[in-house]
């Protein structure tokens, strides 16, 4: 097996994936490929690596929680908020059925763009705009999934949520940035969870 693979096969093997859908995406969408080449084999680490316009990925584990506590399944319609360098958004386009994705940054809308590319089973639309807004042209979203820590959960993204959807993102305190799953019964999204402490760069206004 090639060494980038046998690196992959790896990274995978130490995630200890319950869910084998989430386990599959893995094992396709190489990190590698979505990060610089600097990075080398460090791209099959579980840490976080810097990324252009000041940002970061997550660490891979950390996105397998995120994703796994927000049941994504082969038929939802999932908003990503925070695209950055496209690595969890190919990887949700391989759990869902649609996936819209918003980035603030230009350059990091258009360098996601080309790098998810089209191998993947989902269609992904990649959108240049203001998370704190969501997407409302395509709303409602079964799932929505937030990769910067956000100092309260946004208006937008609570109406843009369908009924019985969920939102998985991190809220900052004065600690860590918690990340919490909401939500919505009723037409209120409400705290259902604490998913984990972690850090994340901040979720700002308006786009770049």
């Amino acid at each position: 097996m090639p060494r980038s693979q046998q690196a992959l096969a790896d990274l995978v093997a130490s995630l200890g994936l319950s869910d084998p859908r989430i386990e599959a995406a893995f094992r396709v969408v190489d990190r590698a490929a979505f990060v610089s080449s600097d990075y080398g084999g460090t791209a099959y680490s579980d840490r976080p690596l810097g990324i252009p316009e000041g940002q970061t990925t997550s660490q891979p584990s950390l996105i397998a929680q995120m994703i796994d506590h927000a049941g994504v399944t082969a038929g939802s319609k999932v908003l990503e908020v925070g695209t950055g360098c496209g690595f969890q958004t190919a990887l949700l386009a391989h759990l869902a059925t649609e996936v819209y994705s918003i980035e603030r940054s230009l350059a990091l809308a258009d360098l996601a763009r080309e790098r998810i590319g089209g191998n993947h089973p989902a269609p992904v639309s990649v959108i240049h705009g203001d998370g704190w807004e969501g997407y409302g042209a395509a709303a409602p979203y079964d799932v929505i999934v937030v990769s910067a820590a956000a100092s309260t959960l946004p208006d937008a993204l609570q109406e843009q949520l369908r009924e019985g959807g969920r939102i998985v993102i991190p809220i900052a305190t004065q600690h860590s940035d918690d990340v919490l799953v909401f939500v919505k019964r009723d037409g209120r999204v409400e705290l259902d969870h604490l998913v984990t402490p972690a850090r994340f760069v901040p979720l700002v206004k308006g786009q770049g």
